[in-house]
C-alpha cells in the first residue's frame, strides 16, 4: 500500500504515465462521490453508420439480440428514425418466486436525410446488422447567385 498513488485529474503532477490511465480513471470514478455514476450515452444506444452511394445512402445499425418485431423504422419530413422497444418479461407458472426480473428497455436514433425519396426504402435485418437502403430523389438547385454592387 506505500507505493500506491491516489489518481487526482486536477493535479497532473501526481499522476503517472504508464499506459494505464483508463484504468486509473475507471478506479477514480468507481470511488468518486458521484451517485448516480455518470452514464455515457456512447455505451447506452446502439451505433450506426451512414454512407452516400450518389443515388441512395446505406445506412447500417448494430442491433445485436434485438428481433425484427422490436424495431421500427420511419422516415418522416426528411428524418429517418430507427427505433428499438424491448421489452423481457420472464414469466413462469410456478408461483412461489424467490426473484423474479423484468426489463424494459427503448433506445432511438435519427438521421436527417434532406433528399431522402419515401418510396423505395428497403430494410433488412441479418446477424444483428440492420441495413436501411434509402433513395435519394432529384431536387432542383434553387441557388441563386446575387451580384455585389
Amino acid at each position: 500500500m506505500a507505493g500506491l498513488v491516489p489518481f487526482n485529474k486536477k493535479n497532473k503532477e501526481i499522476s503517472t504515465n504508464t499506459g494505464f490511465e483508463d484504468f486509473y480513471n475507471v478506479l477514480d470514478d468507481f470511488f468518486s462521490n458521484d451517485w448516480p455514476f455518470r452514464r455515457s450515452l456512447a455505451n447506452d444506444t446502439f451505433k450506426v453508420d451512414v454512407e452516400d452511394n450518389g443515388s441512395e445512402y446505406l445506412i447500417e445499425a448494430e442491433v445485436p439480440g434485438i428481433d425484427k418485431k422490436d424495431i421500427n423504422v420511419e422516415l418522416n419530413d426528411g428524418k429517418l428514425v430507427i427505433a428499438i422497444v424491448k421489452d423481457e418479461k420472464n414469466e413462469s407458472e410456478k408461483r412461489n418466486f424467490i426473484h423474479r426480473e423484468r426489463r424494459y428497455s427503448s433506445m432511438s436514433r435519427s438521421i436527417y436525410l434532406e433528399d431522402a425519396k419515401p418510396n423505395g426504402i428497403r430494410a433488412k435485418l441479418e446477424n444483428g446488422l440492420l441495413k436501411v437502403k434509402v433513395p435519394k430523389e432529384e431536387k432542383p438547385n434553387n441557388s441563386v447567385t446575387i451580384d455585389i454592387e
